[in-house]
């Protein structure tokens, strides 16, 4: 009895390592994926940061070019509330009839087809 329990037990401890090792295989393929994508990542990034390196003194003119119309903006809307003050509004024109086409009243050519002929 005792020898198959040495044997039983050895046999647990053997399956037990296997499917230890299988999980320890299985999460470094699943690790070295995720470390495959984190370079690819890592690349990207510097990429991005490379680029906007050169863009980076662009930005800082439009920024300052921006800072200067924003400063002068009060003054703007002050001149033009003064042109506006100062204005007057034009002269009310009569109403204007509904515009006529040149070459007089338009007759439809689809009455003919499906054999309708108007009055007059």
């Amino acid at each position: 009895m005792t020898t198959a329990l040495i044997v039983l037990s050895v046999v647990v401890i053997v399956l037990l390592i296997a499917v230890l090792a299988f999980y320890l295989f299985w999460t470094g393929t699943l690790l070295g994926g995720i470390a495959d994508n984190l370079e690819q990542s890592a690349d990207s990034v510097q990429t991005i940061v490379s680029d906007a390196e050169k863009i980076t003194p662009g930005v800082e003119h439009i920024n300052n070019t921006g800072g200067v119309v924003a400063g002068a903006l009060p003054l703007l809307y002050g001149m033009a509330e003064e042109i506006v003050a100062g204005a007057t509004a034009p002269a009310e024109h009569p109403p204007r009839p509904p515009a006529r086409p040149a070459s007089g009243r338009r007759r439809s050519r689809l009455h003919e087809a499906v054999g309708f002929v108007p009055r007059g």
